[in-house]
């Protein structure tokens, strides 16, 4: 990482999901650690719309993404990122040009469609891995 802030960007094809519920938990965790960290989240192909699924999940722990948009991401928001962080979707649509920080693909299932409980562990899995990589980013600091 260089001196400036680190950049994590959150990507998944939607930008309606996973990559929202991973946002809205990096937002949280950073406010929380007061850290000085740059938060991108995007799709290659973003949705009209948060899944509801996703909205009532989030609402369930107290996180609000009602108000959020699915936005494409750009590849020059790819390039300036330290972390790229793929949600279980092909890293290749996002990477056009690619970019000099790390990529980590968590791997997740889609929760478009699937039952509340399904949904809960998601945001749960979701919630950990991005504590965890603030664990990271803290230590970094």
């Amino acid at each position: 990482m260089t001196d400036a802030d680190p950049q994590v960007a959150f990507v998944c094809v939607q930008n309606a999901g996973r990559s929202q519920m991973a946002y809205a938990f990096a937002l949280r965790e950073r406010d929380a650690r007061d850290l000085d960290v740059d938060l991108v989240t995007g799709g290659t192909r973003p949705a009209e719309r948060v899944h509801s699924e996703v909205v009532d999940a989030m609402a369930e722990v107290g996180v609000d993404v009602s108000d959020r948009s699915p936005r494409e991401v750009t590849a020059e928001e790819l390039r300036a990122s330290d972390y790229v962080v793929t949600m279980g979707c092909s890293a290749d649509d996002a990477c056009p040009a690619g970019w000099a920080g790390e990529n980590r693909d968590w791997d997740l299932d889609d929760p478009d469609g699937r039952s509340p409980d399904a949904v809960a562990a998601i945001r749960d899995e979701i919630e950990r891995r991005v504590g965890d990589l603030f664990d990271e980013l803290e230590r970094a600091d």
